[in-house]
């Protein structure tokens, strides 16, 4: 069974979808970081240094089990060469 199959699958369960709407925030935010960072060639240690933290804290954000504030956010981007930027939507 193919990823996509599962989640549909998954997904018929009330309880799981509920989980699923409080925590896709911050999943998406991880995601989108990982991408980020692969695209520009950084490690999480390489970028922890043009931050001046610690790789554990980009460890952290990209576990998706953390929600960064906007002014880490805009950080990270500033680090990565790009904009942050902010939508609301479906």
């Amino acid at each position: 069974m193919d990823w996509k199959t599962h989640r549909a699958q998954l997904l018929k369960d009330p309880e799981v979808q509920k989980a699923y709407k409080e925590t896709r925030l911050e999943y998406e935010v991880a995601r989108q970081l990982i991408l980020a960072r692969i695209n520009n060639g950084l490690t999480q240690q390489t970028l922890a240094k043009k931050l001046k933290t610690k790789q554990s804290v980009i460890s952290r954000v990209e576990s998706g089990n953390h929600l960064p504030s906007l002014s880490f956010l805009h950080r990270l981007a500033s680090a990565m060469g790009t904009n942050l930027t902010v939508s609301f939507g479906n």
